[in-house]
């Protein structure tokens, strides 16, 4: 009954992590809007650099983006929520049912690995060259996200069995 409850447990710890955030970014929205834009803009790396082409500039693609990120962060946080609270339900019931009820769970769990692996660290990260900017390189924060949703991901995914 431990493994279950510490599946419950962190699935919903990620999933009030990712509401926080979702909700902060709407809340303080200028603050990390200010990231966005310069990542997208591409203006904190030499001008020079052979990648400067991939850049935008519209202040509208500046704000979908960042309204897409906020959504992906509640989204993702609302299925892992949700996801907890099934697995909460589905705790004292057999195995199969167990299992069956991770589907939020794992879905939240990889929505917000998605968002920051494929967004920050690849699309940001790479694309952008976000690593080349002094002070809005987010990978680092997003990588430390990403280990630890993607071992509560593999923790949560992993088949409970009725036996011990």
């Amino acid at each position: 009954m431990i493994l279950r409850d510490a599946k419950i447990f962190f699935t919903a710890c990620v999933g009030v992590l990712l509401l926080l955030i979702g909700l902060d970014n709407i809340s303080d929205y200028g603050t990390n809007f200010a990231g966005v834009q310069h990542i997208l803009s591409m203006d904190t790396i030499p001008p020079e650099s052979p990648f400067a082409w991939r850049a935008i500039h519209s202040g509208l693609m500046h704000h979908l983006t960042y309204d897409f990120i906020m959504a992906a962060e509640i989204g993702s946080g609302a299925a892992c929520i949700l996801g907890a609270i099934r697995l909460l339900r589905a705790r004292t019931e057999d195995a199969s049912v167990f299992n069956a009820a991770k589907h939020f769970a794992i879905l939240g769990l990889v929505g917000a690995l998605g968002l920051y692996f494929l967004g920050f660290m690849i699309v940001g990260g790479e694309w952008f060259q976000m690593w080349r900017s002094n002070g809005w390189n987010m990978q680092e924060p997003a990588f430390r996200f990403i280990g630890t949703v993607g071992l509560i991901l593999l923790f949560v995914a992993q088949p409970d069995s009725d036996q011990g």
